[in-house]
Formats: structure tokens, C-alpha cells, sequence
């Protein structure tokens, strides 16, 4: 009754401030990021990626493992730091690319369609005519991907989840969200939003697991090419490997230039604070990662990927040189932040 009561309570107050905290997140960082500012949302197409690392809500549910993110656990995951977590994540889609609001943004490390109701609804991003997509998926942890759409800029047509897993051999993560819209109005966009397995267990014990993952979304792209060869195609996910490793490089076929089919933009890796979009004892690597079809680049500029590396996502890094992400737990303690990831950008420019 108390979380109830403390919800609707921060519910009244939130619902008066909405509107307030959107254009202060947009004030505080247009001059940050003054390429896309003052833009034509009719010609330009943002998309986000972010892990958003564990957003949980506080209730038990006993068909996930989530019993880390609960009042009365380890990491004390509480109402009043879930809030906090929820408004973190939407000041960072606010504020990511000036006045331009992303189009489309995916996410990962969601638990459930109840975080995504109140991301969308409690704090101003249904203001700015957002809605999302979601499929529970059989990940033990209880982790799932999600697209976040703008519905003035992009038109659901169809979205279902595409089942990565294998109960006959016990392994179980994330799906890959497939979505199919329309963009600038007419233009069909088939969009893939992925969390691969990660190395945890070892990078090459681990492989096969992401290797299996590239093998099912080479699969569907293959059917969409053969279909339509100038299809669009947008993946944007958490790989939990770099550009040149084999389940992209190798399974995935996803290239850095227009030899390929699939074109990684991760590989254009755009800068200036930061080496990576994640950092692990002292060294960055680019596991989040955009990659579009060739036809999409040859329809439409298709920006460099960018690291959104606003100020607030980082922290002095006191073990090792430079910067790290401004995270939410330190292992199991917790530390106030945003997320061990960086999110990252693209925009589709639509050339008159």
C-alpha cells in the first residue's frame, strides 16, 4: 500500500512538471550539440540505442530472477531509486540530440511493459508523442529489449519477436524485437532492436551464443533482401562485441563500406571524450552498435554513428586515465548514475 500510495503521490507531481523537464533537458544541451539543433523533422530521422542498465521495477516476480532489484535485497533497490533510474533514462532521450528528438529508440535492459508505461507516461515523454513496443522474452534474468517510436515520425505497421533461444540446450536470452513502420511518410523501414548474449563465462565460451544470434537476424535479412533488395534496414542493439568480431564481421556480414550489404556505422565511431561506449578495467570497447542496409546509405545520408557523451553520463575515472560511464551500481553498491553504457546515435537525412 505504500508503494501504491508513494506511486500516485510522485504520479501528481510528475504529471505537473512534464512539459517543464523537456525543454529544460532540450536547454541545457543545444549548445552542446548544435549539428542537429533547429532541424526540419521532416528531413531528418534520429535513431537512439541505449542500455539502460537493469531497469527494474520493485515488485517480485517469480517467474524472473530479479530478486537483486528488490527493497529488501543486497542492492536495496528501492521506489524512490527506481524513480529516479525511470527520469534518468528520459532525460537522456530528451536531451541526446538537441532539438531534434530521436524518431526511434531502442532499449535494452527493460524487466517489463510496467517500467515502459511509466518511462512513457511519468515523465514528459508522452508529451513528446512517444510510444513503445515490447515482447516479454525468456531471458532468465528477466531483461528485454523495447522501441521507443515517435508516432508523428514513424507509422507501426507490424512488430513481433524473433525467439533466439534453446530450452533443449537450457539457453535462454534475449529475442531480437523485429518492427516494421513507415518513415518520412512513405518509406518502409525494417528495424531490429538486439541485446546478444554477453562474454560473461569467457569471450570464446560465449561466441557461439552470439554467433547464433547473427546467424537468425543474417536470416531474416536475407528474406527481406531477396523480397526487396532495396530494403531498409535498421539494427541497432547491444552487441557485447566489437565491429571486427565474428558474429558481425563474419555471420552477420556487417561491413564498413558499400562492398557490403549491411553496413556497421560503428566503425565511423564519432567522439570526443570517450574511446568506446563501454568501459572495463581501464579499456573502452564499441559494443553498442548501429548498422543499416546499403540501400538505406544510397537512398539517404546516413550520419556517422556518435557516442552521446554528454557531460552528466560521465565521472572522472579514479582507477584508470580519462572518463568512464556514470553508472547506477558499483558492483552491488549503489552509485546514483545513469548507466554503464553509453547510448548512441544515427540520423537518416532524407536529401530533396
Amino acid at each position: 500500500m505504500g508503494l501504491t500510495l508513494g506511486f500516485m503521490k510522485d504520479r501528481k507531481k510528475n504529471s505537473q512538471s512534464h512539459l517543464l523537464f523537456f525543454f529544460i533537458c532540450v536547454l541545457l544541451t543545444v549548445t552542446h550539440d548544435g549539428l542537429y539543433c533547429q532541424t526540419n523533422g521532416d528531413s531528418k530521422f534520429p535513431v537512439l540505442f541505449y542500455n539502460v542498465e537493469n531497469l527494474f521495477d520493485c515488485n517480485d516476480d517469480t517467474l524472473k530472477n530479479d530478486e537483486d532489484f528488490l527493497p529488501g535485497a543486497d542492492r536495496h533497490w528501492t521506489f524512490k531509486r527506481y524513480n529516479d533510474k525511470v527520469n534518468k533514462v528520459a532525460k537522456v532521450i530528451l536531451a541526446s540530440n538537441g532539438w531534434d528528438l530521436p524518431a526511434l529508440v531502442g532499449l535494452c535492459e527493460v524487466e517489463n511493459e510496467a517500467v515502459l508505461k511509466r518511462l512513457i507516461w511519468e515523465t514528459g515523454l508522452n508529451e513528446a508523442g512517444y510510444h513503445f513496443i515490447h515482447h516479454e522474452s525468456p531471458d532468465k534474468r528477466g531483461i528485454d529489449v523495447a522501441l521507443l517510436y515517435r508516432n508523428d515520425a514513424f507509422k507501426l505497421l507490424q512488430d513481433s519477436a524473433l525467439s533466439v533461444s534453446d530450452p533443449e540446450k537450457d539457453f535462454f536470452t534475449r529475442d531480437v524485437l523485429y518492427v516494421k513502420g513507415i518513415m518520412f511518410g512513405q518509406d518502409t523501414l525494417n528495424v531490429f532492436v538486439c541485446h546478444l548474449p554477453s562474454k560473461y563465462g569467457g569471450a570464446l565460451q560465449s561466441e557461439k551464443y552470439r554467433v547464433k544470434v547473427a546467424k537468425v537476424l543474417r536470416a531474416v535479412c536475407d528474406s527481406l533482401f531477396k523480397a526487396d533488395p532495396q530494403s531498409n534496414i535498421l539494427i541497432m542493439g547491444d552487441m557485447n562485441e566489437s565491429p571486427e568480431e565474428t558474429a558481425l564481421s563474419e555471420v552477420l556480414h556487417a561491413g564498413r563500406d558499400q562492398k557490403s550489404d549491411l553496413i556497421n556505422l560503428s566503425h565511423g565511431l564519432r567522439s570526443d571524450r570517450v574511446g568506446g561506449t563501454i568501459k572495463y578495467k581501464g579499456q573502452w570497447s564499441v559494443f553498442d552498435q548501429v548498422i543499416v542496409s546499403r540501400h538505406l546509405t544510397q537512398k539517404f545520408h546516413v550520419t556517422p554513428m556518435q557516442v552521446v557523451d554528454l557531460p552528466f553520463l560521465l565521472e572522472e575515472d579514479e582507477a584508470y586515465p580519462g572518463l568512464k560511464p556514470f553508472r547506477t551500481y558499483l558492483g552491488p553498491k549503489y552509485h546514483g548514475g545513469y548507466s554503464d553504457h553509453l547510448p548512441v546515435k544515427a540520423v537518416i537525412v532524407k536529401v530533396h
